[in-house]
């Protein structure tokens, strides 16, 4: 049996690639290769940058495969190309705003006593901590990424067309799933929660894609504000992964009551497989939710369809929405 120390020097020295992928992304680099700056005086040129680190950096980021390198020249992987080019719609780059956040390494550095205890050390609950600042930088950051998955939830819930539909986006964030729904159909009425900071990012995103007249906000917290009645669709994206199952069921009980009759509530989760350590991306889920929740967790499709039934669904189908990543599991009334 061949044994080998790598495995061990790689995952403890990941923090380089953290590091390496942040300040790439802080000087552009990404997009100088892109715009075709591909030697390292070109680029470093392009980037403000010494020559030196415009060689070393560019050369790290070929071997863990975010460019590539051939004859002495660099140009982005197609991923690259989609997701850190400043210039692409899809750009993810301002999300490290968010996922490099101080709340959320502050969190990780503390990693060993959030084990020991079983959830986050942070201070007042966290990142579910009451109005935190860390979900309006989330709301500016992550919505790029979120554009495929809003769109794939419309196509999987088609709403009527004859008449007015109304859809409650909970912790609705940077708005999109909501308003993806508005774009589809006129008709559809959006009725946006969350905190009133992250709201105002909504608004201004509704209103940039020419649905805020169907677009209203509810500021406050999800399991207090009163949410009316007659919902056709209840949007629950990325949310209840903060939370234990005691308090899922709660608040899916008070989705149940906003109904309207055959209605339903979506909700978007990290789903991993019964097995619980695939596929890696949802299931590694669970260790952000350790780190930065008192209760969090990713939840099998079991027990999401268990905690729907408690709460008075009918029935429960999982559809998936980024393969690996995340699955819409779709409860009826």
């Amino acid at each position: 049996m061949n044994v080998s120390p790598i495995h061990f020097f790689d995952s403890v020295n990941s923090h380089v690639r953290t590091s390496a992928l942040k300040s790439a992304i802080e000087v552009d680099l990404f997009t100088a290769i892109a715009e075709g700056n591909s030697e390292p005086a070109s680029i470093a040129e392009r980037c403000k940058i010494a020559e030196r680190g415009a060689r070393i950096l560019s050369d790290y980021l070929a071997i863990i495969g975010f460019v590539t390198k051939k004859d002495g020249k660099y140009a982005l992987t197609p991923d690259s190309a989609v997701f850190l080019d400043r210039r692409s719609p899809a750009y993810l780059g301002g999300s490290i705003d968010f996922l490099l956040s101080p709340t959320l390494l502050s969190a990780f550095e503390n990693l060993t006593e959030a084990v020991r205890k079983g959830g986050t050390v942070l201070q007042d609950e966290g990142t579910v901590s009451y109005d935190n600042p860390v979900w309006v930088k989330f709301a500016q950051a992550m919505a790029p990424l979120m554009a495929m998955p809003s769109r794939i939830l419309v196509d999987l819930v088609p709403t009527a067309k004859d008449r007015e539909v109304k859809v409650l986006d909970i912790a609705a964030g940077h708005g999109l799933f909501g308003i993806a729904f508005a774009q589809q159909n006129p008709k559809v009425k959006v009725t946006a929660v969350d905190w009133a900071n992250v709201l105002e990012v909504a608004k201004g995103n509704a209103a940039a894609a020419g649905v805020g007249g169907q677009h209203s906000t509810l500021p406050g917290s999800a399991f207090d504000v009163d949410f009316g009645s007659g919902y056709d669709v209840v949007l629950l994206t990325n949310f209840v992964h903060h939370f234990d199952e005691k308090t899922i069921v709660g608040l899916l009980k008070k989705i149940h009551a906003s109904l309207a009759d055959r209605g339903c509530v979506v909700t978007l989760e990290f789903v991993p497989n019964d097995d619980r350590v695939s596929p890696p991306g949802a299931a590694g889920f669970s260790m952000m939710m350790l780190a930065s929740t008192p209760s969090g967790d990713a939840y099998t499709f079991a027990q999401l369809e268990k905690m729907a039934r408690d709460a008075g669904f009918t029935r429960s189908e999982i559809h998936p929405v980024l393969e690996g990543m995340s699955s819409a599991v779709i409860s009826y009334k």
